[in-house]
């Protein structure tokens, strides 16, 4: 029997809606913005229930980003949604410029992100938002792995001082992480320890990398498992000690290889320890349109291609 068996089918906006309802009952400073997506993003909960703290900005993304940084100056805490390509791709100017420049404490909340958006395309699923955020001076880039840890990360994140990207997804996919493992900011989790291959997942290849590592047993593989659910900051210590133990890695995002997960994990090797790694990320290039599952075999993100990965990279130790 797996060590994470599937405790349900939900999406990981579900959690996030959930948990900006829970948040807005326990801080009255807790103010949402939407950009005309608010049952997309499943803000209709915190609407219905603090009207006077819920603005419906329209399709203005970037006039929801200058008001959300000017009620910061009163003390609130503004959660803007809408789609991960809406919230960073149109608005990066006023991201940098009145947020990130500015030190603004808002957090940025990105639905629909990656592939698994789906049938929507290429114009909808963003590849490239995790790198354009993390470029940012002090802006905090989380991509949490199930149902379950969104609502953790949209709580936690209340608490941090300055700003911060949430990034999850469209799709029902398993939750498997329980609610009272701890979730805390900037700390990765070792959620399969092993001694052959690390295998660094965020988001919904969490799951995958579980899998892969099951599939790499049956070879008497031995494969770590770590959730980077935060990529910046980056726990630089969990990924070097997981690499003293294995000697190898494969970094695993539902991304653009260029400027996520792989690169930032590959940044801290090139720094601190040399150390073979794979990528298992779109390379360079849009998506199109499909059903995620059949986006994520086509650009090389399911299960198969992780453990092709890991057996390439134990080929380089």
């Amino acid at each position: 029997m797996t060590a994470y068996p599937v405790l349900d089918q939900k999406d990981t906006r579900s959690g996030f809606g959930a948990g900006l309802l829970e948040l807005g009952k326990k801080r009255a400073d807790v103010v949402a913005l939407c950009a005309d997506l608010t049952g997309s993003l499943k803000m209709d909960a915190f609407a219905e229930a603090f009207p006077d703290r819920f603005i419906q900005c329209g399709v203005a993304e970037a006039n929801m980003m200058g008001v959300a940084a000017g009620l910061t100056i009163g003390g609130k805490i503004p959660y803007t949604g809408t789609f991960a390509n809406f919230s960073t791709g149109r608005v990066y100017d006023q991201i940098r410029q009145s947020i990130a420049y500015a030190g603004k404490n808002v957090k940025i909340c990105a639905s629909h992100a990656g592939l698994t958006l789906g049938e929507d395309g290429a114009t909808h699923q963003i590849l490239e938002d995790i790198g354009l955020m993390r470029m940012l001076p002090d802006m905090a880039v989380v991509v949490p792995a199930d149902h379950n840890q969104t609502k953790q990360a949209t709580l936690a994140i209340a608490d941090h001082q300055g700003p911060v990207y949430l990034r999850f997804g469209r799709p029902k996919w398993p939750v498997f992480i329980p609610m009272d493992m701890p979730f805390e900011l900037g700390k990765a989790q070792v959620l399969v320890t092993g001694k052959d291959v690390s295998l660094f997942a965020c988001g919904h290849l969490v799951w995958k990398a579980l899998q892969a590592a099951e599939e790499l047993a049956k070879d008497g593989i031995s494969a770590e498992v770590i959730n980077v659910h935060t990529i910046k900051p980056l726990d630089v210590e969990a990924v070097l000690s997981s690499v003293a133990r294995t000697g190898c890695a494969v970094t695993c995002e539902e991304h653009n290889r260029h400027g996520g997960l792989g690169d930032a994990i590959a940044q801290t090797f090139a720094q601190q320890r040399p150390t073979p790694q794979e990528y298992v990320a779109v390379n360079d290039t849009f998506g199109e349109s499909g059903t995620p599952d059949q986006l994520l075999k086509k650009y090389g993100l399911d299960t198969p291609d992780i453990v092709a990965a890991a057996r390439r990279v134990l080929a380089r130790k």
